[in-house]
């Protein structure tokens, strides 16, 4: 099975990173003979949308599976749309994180486990993680008025479909036009 590890350098034995769509490579790994394939991140540097580009070249290239320190709401819909799940990597190797997940012993992640924008000019291991490097939950804004009586959470609670329909929406497109560019 290929699945495939944010790292900070191109090999096994190389940090994993902390960030996933922001990482300098992306490390692709088969389970079962450990062979590595290291590809560097063309979506680091971008302004903005790294984490669907990021996660759109993951699945063009057939991971099963992402293991990292932090996957934001962009990469996450993305990868959830094609049906790639993430895995919580804790700091150490490729190599290290890559046996934990055959073991079992990384967790899945339900959702982003950062807000978005997370990777843009941070170090450490993004704004929304603690020192034990778990999620940390942003606070919940107080209620408004359109809150109280239950529309206003009725409204947001649609909005973020409609959001989450329009990312997904977003990273078939710039599949298409990947596949397009490639062929003309």
């Amino acid at each position: 099975m290929k699945v495939v590890v944010s790292a900070q350098g191109d090999g096994l034995d190389a940090a994993s990173s902390p960030v996933f769509g922001r990482c300098p490579y992306f490390v692709f790994v088969d389970t079962d003979t450990m062979e590595a394939k290291v590809m560097p991140n063309p979506a680091m540097s971008q302004g903005g949308g790294a984490g669907i580009q990021a996660a759109q070249l993951v699945v063009n290239e057939g991971a099963k599976a992402v293991l990292t320190g932090n996957l934001g709401p962009n990469a996450y819909d993305v990868l959830s749309a094609a049906g790639v799940p993430g895995f919580l990597a804790p700091e150490g190797t490729v190599r290290q994180a890559v046996e934990g997940y055959k073991a079992g012993q990384l967790q899945p992640l339900g959702g982003a486990s950062v807000r978005a924008h997370a990777g843009m000019g941070g170090g450490g291991r993004g704004m929304g993680m603690g020192m034990a490097g778990s999620a940390v939950a942003a606070p919940a804004p107080a209620p408004g008025p359109a809150a109280d009586d239950g529309r206003g959470q009725a409204e947001l609670a649609e909005l973020r479909a409609q959001l989450k329909d329009l990312r997904v929406q977003l990273a078939q497109t710039m599949q298409r036009l990947e596949e397009l560019s490639k062929e003309g």
